[in-house]
């Protein structure tokens, strides 16, 4: 009987164990969840791949993500100010982050993104990954942190005495004011967004009707204020179709009537969203200077809000670049260019002097689409070489100018200038006295509709000769424009030319495959 109670008590101490031990064991091999290493930070910027973007994107409500080339110079220029940003957002809410993505190192990432320019910032909203919203124009960190905050809430303020009107519009160096008699407007929409993509500046918002009565305004409108030009500028709804119509209006009148280029304007200048450029390439030093300067600013004023008016000093040597892009000499100043950028296409102003008149027709004419391209060239006229003085374009220049057996005498000319204009009767009166010559071609050229790359180029009219075999050898004519100077060069030049055939021929006797061979003809333009 003791016996089996004993059993009883061990069998029954050896379950409790045995229930003690599954239930240890179980708790220890409970599998653990393992967090994911938290994404690196460079000066408070989370550094996004391929591989931990998605993890970013549901772990942050709002995610503003920079995507840019380390060795970009806007990129470079905005790395400061987003960190800044970045780090003023982080202390406020974990909701809101910064984040980046090397392009060079995550292609495919900017492949997803249709990322061409850099540096480009989109944010992402809720983790939704195929609907980024564009933050464009926003350089500095304040700029950075308003915009973010005008998304997440009110995009504006609300102005509810002539007190509070006054002191916003003398809070900054540029104030927006909405004026909107109700508030069922599709105009205060386009407002509401226009607020949101420009933070630079402050947006406030007047609706109540003793303020309104004390500014005297009866319609809805948005003014423009600067702090140091005694004038406002006003848009009407009429002029208002969409949100991008009202951005482009206030940031056309933001900027002055003329923006000087310069490395900090460069950047502002394509932020407006008119695409139409005109730009001004002449000297502060020039004697001229003063009136064209002032020609120009009248030209702006007719045409503001249309083509945004870019003056460009051709003293400043940092501005090589857009001389180069421009194809512009110091030869060619004072010089005035459009530049369409939707479709990457340059118009040169069909006039030497640069007034009032020539600018306001200029802009007209391409306005209207009447203007005419700069192209490489244009098409080779089915007449080309009928008349006595031929024709040449881009694409037959090389042909004939760098003739192997003919001496090429051209004419570079400008259909606008009265000067050449009044030459073309003796060049013909040239033509006809060497069309039956075959050592010489007489030539012209619409050198502004044609751009021909010669080593030195000269203000229209100019005149180069091309001697015979030779594929880079030009002769440049400053002698007197008349049919005596003019013959009596060509006569001179195909002396020459003899003579050094002559010295040629008796000085090294013809062998095969040396100097009597042909010359690969250049290739065309």
């Amino acid at each position: 009987m003791k016996t089996s109670m004993l059993l009883l008590f061990y069998a029954l101490l050896l379950s409790l164990c045995s229930a003690q031990e599954a239930k240890t064991h179980s708790k220890g091999t409970k599998v653990k969840k393992h967090k994911p290493p938290k994404i690196k930070e460079e000066e408070d910027v989370l550094v996004l791949t391929g591989s931990n973007f998605n993890r970013a994107l549901k772990e942050h409500k709002y995610l503003l993500v920079k995507f840019y080339i380390a060795l970009s110079g806007p990129s470079q220029t905005v790395k400061e100010e987003f960190s800044i940003a970045a780090s003023q957002l982080k202390k406020e809410s974990s909701d809101v982050r910064l984040g980046q993505v090397d392009i060079t190192q995550e292609k495919d990432l900017g492949k997803e993104f249709k990322i061409k320019e850099f540096p480009t910032m989109k944010l992402f909203i809720d983790g939704d990954r195929s609907n980024p919203v564009d933050c464009k124009g926003v350089r500095t960190a304040s700029a950075f942190v308003t915009w973010l905050r005008r998304r997440m809430g009110q995009s504006f303020v609300y102005l509810n005495t002539t007190n509070q009107l006054e002191s916003f519009i003398q809070s900054d160096k540029v104030a927006v004011v909405g004026f909107f008699k109700g508030l069922e407007s599709t105009m205060l929409d386009h407002f509401e967004g226009a607020a949101r993509d420009i933070p630079e500046f402050p947006f406030g918002l007047v609706s109540n009707e003793e303020v309104l009565l004390h500014v005297e305004i009866t319609s809805n409108l948005v003014a423009v204020y600067k702090k140091d030009k005694p004038v406002n500028y006003l848009i009407s709804e009429e002029e208002i179709e969409n949100k991008l119509d009202l951005i482009r209006l206030i940031r056309t009148y933001i900027m002055d009537l003329v923006t000087e280029y310069n490395l900090e304007t460069s950047v502002t200048i394509f932020d407006v969203p008119i695409q139409s450029h005109i730009l001004l390439f002449a000297s502060k030093t020039s004697e001229s200077f003063s009136t064209i300067y002032e020609n120009y600013e009248l030209a702006a004023l007719e045409f503001r809000g249309k083509v945004v008016f870019i003056y460009v000093d051709t003293d400043e040597t940092r501005n090589g670049r857009i001389f180069e892009y421009f194809r512009i000499t110091e030869v060619d100043t004072p010089a005035v260019r459009i530049l369409n950028l939707t479709i990457d296409t340059q118009y040169r102003m069909p006039a030497d002097e640069v007034n009032f008149a020539n600018l306001r027709n200029f802009c007209q004419s391409y306005l209207d689409g009447k203007a005419k391209p700069i192209t490489d060239s244009e098409e080779i006229p089915s007449d080309w070489d009928k008349n006595p003085v031929k024709v040449l374009v881009g694409k037959n220049f090389n042909r004939v100018a760098f003739n192997k057996t003919i001496n090429t005498f051209v004419m570079f000319y400008a259909p606008w200038s009265q000067e050449c204009q009044a030459l073309f009767p003796i060049w013909e009166e040239l033509g006809n006295r060497y069309e039956h010559n075959n050592n010489v071609t007489i030539a012209k050229i619409d050198c502004t509709a044609n751009e021909i790359q010669l080593v030195v180029l000269d203000r229209y009219p100019y005149f180069r000769f091309f001697p015979a075999g030779s594929d880079t050898k030009t002769i440049r004519y400053i002698g007197e424009h008349t049919i005596k100077a003019f013959t009596e060069f060509v006569e001179n030049q195909i002396q020459l030319s003899e003579k050094e055939d002559d010295v040629l021929d008796s000085s090294e006797p013809s062998k095969p495959g040396t100097g009597n061979e042909e010359r690969p003809e250049k290739e065309e333009l």
